[in-house]
């Protein structure tokens, strides 16, 4: 007996476009490059949805930079964050005295971030920024949750593509799209 495993399909409608998020990366780069003039940027991509927004922002950056890749995990039931965070994987390098850039695909309840941003004080960076390619305002449980460099605000609904996914799928998609389930 064969099992089969069931995939609920989603139609997806486009909320940003391939250019929109193209033209707003490039506008985020020139931003980064002039706060960030004379110094290096130390990037610390959000795995795995950041890997996509990161890479394209980076390619614009002109002043030096390095990278790092962190994976956390909260735990909870998958539709509702309980708050709690497990780094699944930690950075490579030290970042006391660095300039950091915490990079994420998209921030809402603001629990990870906010669990991330008091965690990476305790290493000693010089600085700490927060940049996002879609920030959900509504969704924040968090107060205090200071976004540096935001690319889009969005509404409350779920988005996949460049980088955020829908059971692993969808992440690939050049656009920003919104998730209907049938």
């Amino acid at each position: 007996m064969e099992m089969m495993e069931e995939k609920m399909e989603a139609k997806i409608t486009k909320l940003l476009d391939e250019e929109q998020v193209a033209s707003r990366i490039k506008e985020l780069a020139e931003e980064i490059n002039r706060d960030y003039a004379s110094r290096e940027v130390h990037l610390i991509c959000i795995l795995k949805g950041s890997v996509f927004f990161t890479t394209e922002l980076a390619k614009y950056i002109t002043v030096p930079l390095t990278m790092d890749f962190m994976s956390v995990s909260s735990y909870g039931n998958g539709t509702e964050s309980s708050g709690r965070v497990r780094i699944v994987k930690d950075l490579d390098e030290g970042i006391e005295g660095k300039d950091v850039l915490l990079i994420e695909d998209i921030i809402d309840s603001g629990n990870t971030l906010s669990f991330l941003k008091d965690m990476l004080w305790t290493k000693k960076p010089n600085s700490l920024k927060l940049c996002t390619l879609l920030d959900k305002p509504e969704r924040r449980v968090v107060e205090g949750i200071n976004v540096d460099y935001v690319g889009f605000v969005i509404p409350d609904e779920f988005v996949v593509g460049y980088g955020l996914d829908y059971m692993q799928r969808y992440r690939n998609l050049p656009y920003i799209g919104v998730v209907h389930l049938d």
